[in-house]
């Protein structure tokens, strides 16, 4: 079979990487993927925008006998990408633009949660930066400001001082930073406890469970610096033990499942429920993503041992809970570390089109994905600010931690950074 990937990042490469090792995948095929996929002869690419050129995409998929598309990021699915292919009779794996509001819209996602009791943290939401300013003057800090719409994964400040808050809320009202995206903000309470990375697929009734994950949000060691799309990531979390799974499950996934069918917008693709927990092992729900995370896409994936075609195909028929037998041979037990390389003056103004040298050859348990490169005249060049993202499974977390930063440290370009504590919270 065909499998369209629509995407350029770490998280396509990923799940296209995976996809081609399915004896049952004749071809995958990304658009537009990225200069490491291009590199790469198992997949075929499309130079076409999954946001602008819909159309175009649907008309490949029909004349090619295209089996199944997977949608990686969250701006086709905000356009509606997934309404229009299914409008087309085509088979395509994410939610509708509708069920995509869980990402598109902070406000929406908190109001939703507020209806259907998924525990989160208290919260308001304004458009009058005064009323803002007075909300957190009124609740002092730690407090979090958040963009309402799409902002690539930087529209969250937690501000740890009322200067900083302030700071945030003129950011996002008045200079209109992140335009659309921070005309509204939501500020909520700040959560005290560890972040884990919660990941299911679903099919509109059942939700299928992916390996757990921890990412590094913060730019600098020690969760230092501003807020980033991800600077590594780690599978398995250890903090969501077999009691917490089974909490986040019952609590959180199922009710999400239950309400967004009640309000008539069956819930179907990847859902990415960012949380916190506790000490006392409570989860509560930092943020929704209507996709796979970013890096955790990249460990997960390097640890699936199954056919990934199999859960797709179960997801888009609406039989997820068939595959539940799948569950206890999908996964390597051994553990695997992403670690993010990104460009100079990441997160605020990455710099771009720096030659890279010193890549090393993909293994069956170390691959190096990419995500802001590209191609000219047939030279890597950084495009983006997350520019790779090494990747190795290890005999434990520790080894997976040592081989992925020797990854790291094989691989140059101008200005390159990189966390060198990705892991540390269970290595510890």
């Amino acid at each position: 079979m065909k499998i369209l990937v629509l995407g350029s990042g770490g998280r396509e490469h990923a799940m296209a990487w995976r996809l081609a090792r399915s004896p049952r995948v004749q071809r995958v095929v990304l658009a537009p993927g990225n200069g490491g996929t291009r590199l790469d002869a198992a997949f075929e690419h499309l130079a076409l925008d999954p946001v602008k050129d819909q159309t175009a995409l649907a008309d490949y998929a029909e004349r090619e006998g295209v089996a199944m598309t997977l949608v990686g990021p969250e701006a086709p699915l905000a356009a509606g990408v997934v309404d229009y292919f299914r409008s087309r009779g085509l088979k395509i794996f994410g939610p509708t633009r509708a069920a995509a509001q869980l990402e598109s819209s902070k406000d929406f996602a908190k109001q939703f949660m507020k209806r259907h009791a998924i525990p989160t943290a208290h919260f308001e939401t304004f458009t009058d930066p005064a009323a803002a300013h007075a909300y957190v003057d009124a609740k002092g800090a730690p407090i979090v400001i958040k963009a309402d719409g799409l902002a690539a994964g930087k529209g969250v400040v937690v501000a740890t001082t009322l200067p900083e808050a302030h700071a945030a809320i003129d950011t996002m009202l008045l200079d209109n930073k992140f335009g659309d995206a921070g005309a509204r903000v939501v500020i909520e309470a700040f959560l005290e406890g560890e972040e884990a990375s919660f990941i299911v697929m679903c099919d509109g009734e059942h939700a299928f469970a992916l390996a757990t994950s921890q990412d590094h949000k913060r730019v600098f060691d020690g969760d230092k610096g501003p807020n980033t799309g991800g600077m590594g990531a780690y599978s398995p979390a250890p903090v969501v033990t077999p009691e917490v799974h089974a909490r986040v499950m019952r609590e959180i996934i199922r009710p999400v499942l239950a309400g967004m069918k009640a309000e008539g917008m069956p819930y179907t693709g990847f859902l990415y429920a960012g949380l916190m927990i506790n000490a006392a092992g409570e989860p509560r729900v930092v943020e929704f993503n209507c996709r796979m995370g970013d890096p955790e896409t990249q460990p997960i994936f390097l640890r699936m041992k199954g056919d990934f075609s199999v859960l797709l195909e179960h997801a888009i028929a609406g039989r997820l809970d068939a595959a539940e037998r799948l569950a206890e041979q999908l996964w390597d037990h051994r553990p695997a570390v992403g670690v993010v390389l990104a460009a100079q003056h990441y997160p605020e103004t990455p710099r771009t089109g720096d030659p890279i040298s010193g890549l090393p050859p993909d293994a069956e348990d170390a691959v190096v994905f990419h995500a802001g490169t590209r191609l000219e005249g047939g030279q890597l060049l950084t495009s983006g600010g997350r520019v790779l993202c090494a990747t190795a499974l290890g005999a434990n977390l520790r080894d997976a931690q040592q081989r992925a930063y020797r990854l790291v440290d094989q691989i140059q370009f101008e200005g390159k950074q990189a966390r060198r504590d990705i892991g540390w919270r269970a290595v510890k």
